[in-house]
């Protein structure tokens, strides 16, 4: 096969950025070593960025996010025993997010690849990237007890973490960075109404807790547990008792729960690899980068590599010159690491850690009395948490 961008990876970066593709007049197969199935079926976040959107409808798959999503303009911090709004859409002039399931994102992208009769290389085994430090990159892969083969001008990598993109480039040409936090956060997705028609984020002196949803029956709940902590420990009714201890008289007076539909723990990091640029392969998403989900960022910087990478496509392939794709890692980084602050920042925020101690616990307290009273601490929160916009080339 014969194609001019390979993409590594059929999760919501790799999908997206074959509608982009696609889009713009430019040919491009998916290759996944996971099954359509197995892919819906990965429970992830689900508060899109008004730049993730804009894609999204760039990409001619915004129609159900706009009918189904549900906007929201502020989030509430909870902290010695009372909720505090952050009007986002007031402070950063008019921006807002979307819940929206990742689970949804990614069934949109398939129905509409599919639609178009793209071609999307499901349960591809043995995947290996070949000579992309030279003119001619390839990928190979088995599948039905044949090894193929795609010729290309270039690899996207969008296939995560654990992905054999980033595991293809040579150490000495990549540099980690990397932090683990010592919790985890325990969540239960049931078919329960939320709590409250917008995320309440809870500092407690039992640790974090976080109340999102999904839409307006279903919810996902999640509490800090210790990072050795074992999901099988923990009955639905366990959870809920611990859930509620950590939030505010009223919201434990709404909380309507239920059997959990699925329940497990997260690890918390922070890793950033780069450059995100190898010869005539570009990493993308979880290939390149993680953050601890408290700001909800991971899709969405996702999606916002997959904005830069998709229009360096469209300005080399327009304009037959390399300018816009030598510009990719330097773009992504800078917005990268500014998500990464600001998720570090949230995240150590309203967490309790092992040293925390009474200094630390009251400490977190100040500060977040300092962003309940002040516009300015305020707004740098809420233009954070809505997202900072795209550069241009």
């Amino acid at each position: 096969m014969r194609t001019q961008v390979a993409i590594i990876g059929a999760g919501p970066s790799g999908l997206l950025l074959g509608q982009l593709l696609h889009a713009a007049g430019i040919d491009n197969i998916v290759v996944e070593r996971q099954s359509g199935d197995y892919v819906l079926g990965r429970i992830r976040a689900g508060v899109l960025e008004q730049v993730t959107m804009d894609l999204l409808a760039q990409a001619g798959v915004d129609a159900r996010a706009k009918a189904e999503g549900l906007p929201h303009d502020g989030i509430e911090l909870l902290f010695k025993g009372a909720r505090h709004r952050i009007d986002m859409h007031a402070l950063t002039g008019g921006k807002r997010v979307t819940v929206y399931g990742q689970t949804e994102v990614t069934r949109d992208l398939m129905e509409a690849r599919a639609a178009k009769g793209l071609t999307t290389v499901y349960s591809a085994a043995n995947v290996s990237l070949h000579d992309f430090d030279g003119q001619h990159p390839r990928v190979r892969y088995e599948k039905d007890g044949a090894t193929h083969e795609i010729e290309c001008d270039y690899i996207a990598g969008c296939d995560g973490y654990h992905g054999v993109s980033r595991a293809s480039v040579p150490p000495g040409a990549i540099r980690l960075y990397e932090k683990v936090y010592p919790f985890g956060w325990l969540g239960v997705l049931a078919d329960v109404p939320p709590v409250s028609h917008e995320l309440i984020y809870a500092n407690t002196s039992r640790g974090f807790a976080l109340c999102s949803m999904r839409s307006a029956t279903r919810s996902r709940y999640y509490v800090q547990v210790p990072v050795e902590e074992k999901v099988e420990r923990w009955s639905d009714e366990a959870f809920w008792d611990e859930l509620r201890a950590r939030l505010d008289p009223e919201a434990r007076e709404h909380l309507v729960t239920g059997p959990s539909l699925e329940k497990s723990i997260a690890p918390l990091r922070s890793f950033v690899a780069e450059p995100m640029r190898f010869g005539r392969l570009f990493l993308a998403g979880d290939a390149a980068h993680i953050v601890p989900p408290t700001g909800a960022k991971g899709l969405n910087l996702a999606a916002a590599d997959v904005g830069y990478l998709s229009q360096a496509f469209i300005h080399h392939y327009r304009d037959h010159s390399p300018s816009a794709l030598d510009r990719y890692s330097d773009l992504c980084l800078r917005r990268v690491w500014k998500a990464e602050r600001f998720s570090w920042w949230f995240t150590s925020l309203m967490h309790r850690f092992p040293d925390t101690g009474e200094f630390g616990q009251k400490i977190q307290e100040a500060e977040l009395d300092y962003l309940a009273h002040s516009q300015a601490a305020a707004t740098s929160l809420a233009e954070n948490y809505v997202g900072l916009p795209l550069e241009s080339f």
